[in-house]
């Protein structure tokens, strides 16, 4: 008999638990991609919201990402697990930024908790991404220019 209440405990507490859902955003290299966060914030279990910026090339990336928030104390943010810099912290707004080169997909992830109006909370943010050349690239360019020279002095010897 303790069993079946026991299960339907389960079961009760389990249909009613907070989730949320991660989001996911395709981003273009060198344009700017504005987010923002409304629904279930910092509702799963470790108090967090996880956004995943996809669609770059797999490769090193310059990436500026800035972001605020109202109502919304953001008590930590990562970006594909390195740590933001923040402006104005206090316990209503945040304000951050990260300037850092990473790799592709871009992993956001936000933790923080409501402040005293959740229904009011709310967070946005800006994120550009631009490609970091390779070494290689500039090797190239040297060595296209060391040409470009060789071919203006053999004119410039006729």
């Amino acid at each position: 008999m303790k069993l079946k209440a026991i299960t339907a405990v389960i079961l009760a507490a389990a249909a009613f638990s907070a989730s949320a859902e991660n989001q996911t955003f395709s981003i273009v290299e060198g344009t700017a991609l504005n987010f923002t966060g409304l629904n279930n914030l910092l509702s799963s279990p470790d108090h967090s919201d996880t956004l995943t910026f996809e669609g770059l090339a797999a490769g090193s990336y310059k990436t500026y990402l800035s972001f605020s928030s109202v109502n919304l104390h953001i008590t930590k943010a990562t970006l594909n697990g390195l740590d933001a810099t923040y402006l104005f912290p206090d316990g209503f707004t945040s304000i951050g930024y990260f300037n850092l080169t990473t790799t592709s997909p871009l992993e956001l992830k936000l933790y923080g908790t409501l402040t005293d109006n959740p229904s009011s909370a709310s967070y946005s943010g800006q994120l550009v991404v631009t490609a970091v050349p390779e070494p290689e690239t500039y090797g190239m360019l040297l060595g296209g220019m060391a040409l470009l020279g060789v071919v203006a002095r053999r004119r410039k010897q006729r």
